[in-house]
């Protein structure tokens, strides 16, 4: 249905190549032309300072799942004045002891417009239907939480 791109750059730069001296900085240019500036997470000798691909992974989803519910509000003439997430995800070993995105939780708070009125079974539907509709979540083997706020 559609193709995304993004160019991602790295250079050693005058450090020498060492497991523990090479730098994880890195930019990714996207479709727009926006650069992001990411690395490695500190925890992998990263620069915590900027954004990394495990960030980008919990966003990825928190973004995914918020597009997907406010399409089905706005489907459903439920305006919504306000929508945010506090959204986790952990980095560990999975049973086959290799490192991965094991699990991850949405915490979504949603505020409806004056006079619109969702009961938390709906809102649970709305979320529920989200997450099913959102396409990055298909796409991973992440195990997935919602917890409304």
């Amino acid at each position: 249905m559609s193709e995304h791109k993004a160019t991602t750059r790295w250079a050693r730069g005058v450090a020498p190549f060492t497991y523990d001296a090479y730098t994880r900085g890195h930019d990714v240019a996207l479709h727009n032309g926006e650069t992001l500036h990411l690395s490695a997470a500190a925890a992998f000798k990263g620069d915590d300072a900027r954004a990394n691909p495990e960030d980008l992974f919990v966003a990825a989803l928190s973004s995914c799942h918020m597009l997907t519910f406010l399409a089905l509000a706005a489907r459903a003439g439920l305006a919504v004045e306000s929508y945010d997430d506090a959204a986790s995800a952990w980095l560990e070993k999975g049973a086959d002891r290799q490192l991965s995105m094991t699990r991850a939780v949405l915490r979504p708070r949603v505020v409806f417009s004056p006079g619109v009125a969702v009961d938390a079974e709906r809102l649970a539907k709305l979320h529920h239907d989200a997450h099913e509709g959102c396409f990055i979540a298909r796409s991973v083997k992440t195990e997935i939480t919602i917890e409304p706020r």
